[in-house]
């Protein structure tokens, strides 16, 4: 990977570049970028057509309350700009991105740029990733990048930035000024951002103290807060920047989309989420001997595997729980709708009938009634709790798009496959006072299921096995533990379009992040990581899966 930490402090840009340097800039001319973190602590921005649709919702609603005395919009959904962000809903108060089908929380900015900048030209920088694809340079960085190259120079060091990278334009290559390595690098036209008439200071590289970059940093309190903030949540999948990355997602070459789903049909909720199986727990020795043998020990292994179907599973899987009653099973139908509050799935006032009346029909649900979730009481209107149960897998499980509290027990699409477990006597670099556990996961080919994106298409799995790494100390083992309850509930992989290379119906990490190398942390998928077991338990309680998930 490209960058192996998020942007660092720095003032010292190529020498003879004017501007390049990060701070602000006294330029009029404006465009806006919002970007939302990555797990990297890295800021992503969206696409120019995604930024607009942000941009238009948010004057619209400053112009709309000037007039009425009404606040700023709470919640913008993306995918009325993008269908492949259907997931996704910016919650304005927390600048928060929510992904309605997960959970998981990333913090988002609006970021300004001058107009004249690789930003308002549309022009993106990318480097070469392992899989053959481009991947997208932060904009501050594409920014740097632009001004060197339209100052004529050569080669620019990114230290400046955080990064420790040199970029040759002449060669296009981007050499690591450690190990030497080094990846191409390309320049690439896309849509420009869009102007804005903000007065706010503008930025021409990475965040700061300022009252524009604080309060989105991810890192700072929120003063603010509504009910459909999202920042009180303990556990949340968007955390601090950490010094080190995990072998999940990268950015790809379709346009800075941090997930890929397919668009829902008459819906503005979500996907399909997964279809549940059974698993089993079973004791070989199909481990590699010989992984076993170089290391001069002995190891047991713990393969999970998913049987072939039965007449009686596939018979129970033809007849789900009907999705009426598993949500009136989880919501409180209320008297009276709140009157100034918004439903979260279709964006329309709960005094209003559901947005998905038109679309989602039910006898036994009308269109205006209104539920309360029993335990955290975030209100919706039913119908759209059905609508966005309908697209997920029909598990008997809910999630509530506000909070995240899961109702049941959720279940994921990972196609089958195998899980193998064992261990070495080798400590892992920052654990040196305990030996090491390896995960080998096995997942071949195959036909996508109902629960997937294409159901009937062939879906890839690239990469298989895969090799992952945990201390073997007390936090390691519970992370161990959990793992294997989310592997039986299919939480780990799913069918979707890969980050890193664009491919769809390929098999995927599910946001349950991994250590895949043992010996360095150069790549960021490594050790050591001082903050990754504490981060990983964190994603797993947001998938449902916590300490009182063992002994089940």
């Amino acid at each position: 990977m490209a960058a192996a930490q998020g942007a660092g402090s720095g003032s010292a840009g190529p020498s003879g570049l004017p501007g390049s340097a990060p701070g602000h800039s006294s330029s009029s001319t404006a465009v806006a970028v919002w970007e939302w973190q990555d797990e990297f602590g890295r800021w992503r921005p969206y696409r120019g057509n995604v930024c607009s649709y942000i941009e238009q919702v948010i004057q619209a609603s400053q112009q709309k309350g000037r007039r009425s005395g009404s606040g700023l919009v709470s919640s913008i959904p993306l995918g009325h700009a993008d269908p492949a962000l259907a997931p996704y809903v910016i919650d304005i108060p927390s600048l928060t991105q929510f992904r309605q089908d997960t959970g998981t929380m990333r913090s988002v900015r609006r970021h300004v740029f001058p107009g004249d900048s690789a930003a308002g030209q549309g022009v993106v920088w990318e480097w070469q990733n392992d899989e053959g694809g481009w991947s997208p340079y932060e904009m501050n960085v594409c920014v740097f990048l632009e001004q060197a190259r339209a100052t004529n120079h050569q080669r620019v060091d990114l230290g400046p930035l955080g990064y420790n990278y040199e970029v040759d334009f002449v060669a296009q290559v981007q050499t690591n000024k450690t190990t030497r390595f080094r990846r191409s690098v390309q320049r690439r036209l896309d849509a420009p951002y869009p102007v804005t008439t903000s007065t706010t200071p503008l930025h021409t590289g990475v965040g700061c103290s300022c009252q524009q970059c604080w309060p989105s940093s991810g890192t700072g309190p929120i003063t603010t807060r509504y009910r459909h903030s999202m920042t009180n949540f303990p556990n949340s999948s968007t955390t601090h920047q950490v010094p080190g990355r995990t072998a999940s997602v990268s950015s790809s070459n379709v346009g800075f989309v941090p997930y890929n789903k397919p668009t829902l049909t008459g819906a503005r909720s979500t996907p399909r989420l997964n279809a549940q199986n059974t698993l089993v727990l079973a004791q070989t020795g199909s481990l590699s001997a010989a992984l076993a043998a170089s290391n001069g020990v002995s190891t047991q292994t713990l393969p999970v595997k998913m049987p072939k179907p039965s007449r009686v599973s596939q018979a129970l899987a033809a007849t789900p729980i009907e999705p009426e009653s598993v949500v009136k099973k989880y919501l409180e139908e209320l008297k009276s709708a709140p009157a100034d509050e918004d439903c979260m799935i279709c964006m329309e006032k709960l005094s209003s009938p559901s947005g998905y009346s038109d679309s989602c029909q039910s006898s036994t649900i009308r269109p205006e009634a209104v539920g309360c979730l029993k335990n955290c009481q975030h209100s919706f209107h039913m119908l759209c709790m059905l609508a966005m149960y309908s697209n997920g897998n029909k598990d008997g499980s809910l999630q509530c798009p506000s909070c995240k509290t899961i109702y049941g027990e959720k279940t994921g699409t990972q196609p089958k496959g195998k899980m193998e477990i064992s261990t070495f006597p080798q400590s892992l670099p920052g654990h040196k006072d305990c030996g090491t556990i390896r995960i080998v996961y096995h997942i071949s080919r195959g036909i996508q299921g109902p629960e997937h994106p294409n159901p009937g298409m062939p879906y890839t799995a690239r990469g298989f096995p895969r090799s992952c790494y945990l201390p073997d100390n007390e936090k390691g083992r519970k992370v161990l533990e959990l793992l294997k309850v989310a592997w039986k509930r299919r939480l780990i992989f799913t069918v979707g379009t890969s980050n890193t290379t664009g491919e769809s119906n390929t098999v995927v990490w599910n946001e349950i992040h991994h250590k895949t190398e043992i010996d360095s942390n150069l790549s960021g998928h490594g050790y050591p990581d001082p903050n990754y077991l504490d981060n990983v338990l964190a994603e797993l309680a947001a998938q449902g899966v916590t300490e009182d998930c063992l002994g089940q």
